[in-house]
């Protein structure tokens, strides 16, 4: 589907970042609801954009941890169906990240944790690395050629 000459086409790379934000928030949704709602009493935007919420020192907070880094290992899965190309993953990633960092300002202001920065830091390496090997794995995949034998 993407592949081919390179055509640069900005109408399909904004729909692959937005399919691929819309992916990771309702994955990492679906995670927090598993893993945080049934701790909490109520859930809310500051587990997906407040720095505060991503602490080690509660066991809430470490379920919020694990939330995002699965999350990012399923964004892998994305990468692999949706932009399929080893080089692109980086770019992707990166530009998922970046935007998730502007989101999380204007909801919450700068994140001045040290666990925010390794846990996003993290998801983006996991995300991108595992991205591309899965990738480069499809790639060098052998193309099935069909045998036909003559019969002469």
């Amino acid at each position: 589907m993407f592949y081919g000459a390179a055509v640069w086409d900005p109408w399909l790379i904004v729909a692959q970042i937005v399919c691929i934000q819309c992916l990771y928030y309702i994955t990492l949704g679906v995670l927090l609801a598993i893993l945080v709602g049934t701790r909490v009493s109520r859930m809310s935007l500051v587990y997906f954009f407040d720095y505060a919420a991503l602490t080690a020192s509660t066991f809430t907070g470490c379920c919020v941890i694990a939330s995002f880094i699965l999350s990012s290992f399923a964004g892998t899965g994305y990468l692999l169906y949706l932009i399929e190309r080893a080089k692109k993953c980086l770019d992707f990633s990166a530009t998922l990240y970046i935007i998730h960092l502007f989101i999380s300002i204007a909801y919450g202001g700068w994140p001045s944790s040290v666990t925010w920065w390794v846990v996003n830091g993290t998801g983006l390496v996991v995300m991108a690395s595992l991205g591309e090997y899965l990738c480069i794995k499809r790639e060098l995949r052998e193309i099935p050629l069909p045998r036909y034998r003559s019969n002469v």
